[in-house]
């Protein structure tokens, strides 16, 4: 069965002197990974807060699992899992101490919370320092702790923003090929990132937003035939009006190297 898990009407936030969504609809099925893409300010990370529940004063309606979100039962959070873009995680704790701890808010006994925390992080050769301070860790591996916290209630919708950085290749084909897997087990992943290439192989549906607004929805090959280009990023420079990258480029080289284009 792909039921609705996620559903988004005529939604809308502004800031002083700001509008930043400007009438959102989309509906989310169980199952679909969604590449949430866009510009910097064209409101992803706002749209995936108000899901989460961290950010109020929106206009419009959100639903969860068939749940309107304002309703005061967060019970709908148990089957959530999240990885913001800019995490804060407890440095002072070891690995094992705050993963336990997530579990345990989540409702797994702790025995079992911190099992299956070995177990995840052992899958991303982390084993071995299970029992070390997160303040010791590279960025990738605090990411990968991130990951894994996000995942250890088994949730059934999972938010991902930038979930990649600062992975090595190696975890970015793990990461690629478990989202793919999780979606089979009909998990719906909404996943918002920059990274075109990864957004195109991994996503089997793309949403893109453009000042607030949904631009384009359907399947890469969908977006791809409509728009004509060949890459994601193409499509994305296409329809966000954004063709000067190549000239940019150039005269940042020749402000760095002193070689003015004018001479």
């Amino acid at each position: 069965m792909n039921g609705k898990v996620l559903s988004l009407q005529n939604l809308t936030m502004s800031y002083p002197g700001k509008d930043v969504l400007n009438g959102i609809n989309l509906d989310v099925y169980q199952g679909q990974i969604i590449g949430y893409i866009g510009p910097n300010g064209a409101g992803k990370s706002t749209t995936l807060k108000i899901m989460l529940g961290l950010v109020d004063g929106y206009g419009g309606t959100v639903e969860i699992f068939g749940q309107n979100i304002t309703s005061n039962d967060y019970t709908y959070k148990q089957k959530i899992g999240y990885v913001p873009e800019n995490a804060e995680t407890y440095d002072n704790l070891t690995a094992a101490e705050y993963l336990t701890f997530i579990g345990e808010l989540y409702g797994l006994e702790r025995t079992t919370a911190e099992a299956k925390a070995l177990s995840l992080l052992e899958e991303f050769d982390m084993g071995d320092v299970f029992h070390s301070r997160i303040s010791s860790f590279s960025k990738g591996m605090r990411q990968k702790v991130l990951i894994t916290s996000s995942l250890l209630h088994n949730p059934d919708l999972i938010f991902l923003d930038e979930p990649l950085s600062g992975l090595d290749a190696n975890s970015v084909m793990v990461m690629k090929d478990m989202l793919e897997a999780l979606a089979n087990q009909g998990k719906t992943i909404f996943y918002s990132s920059h990274i075109m290439d990864v957004v195109e192989k991994i996503s089997n549906r793309i949403v893109l937003l453009v000042n607030g607004e949904i631009a384009a929805d359907g399947s890469f090959d969908e977006l791809k035939e409509q728009s004509k280009a060949g890459s994601l990023e193409a499509i994305f420079n296409q329809l966000t009006g954004f063709d000067e990258h190549q000239e940019t480029a150039k005269k940042i080289v020749s402000i760095v190297t002193g070689d003015s284009q004018d001479e």
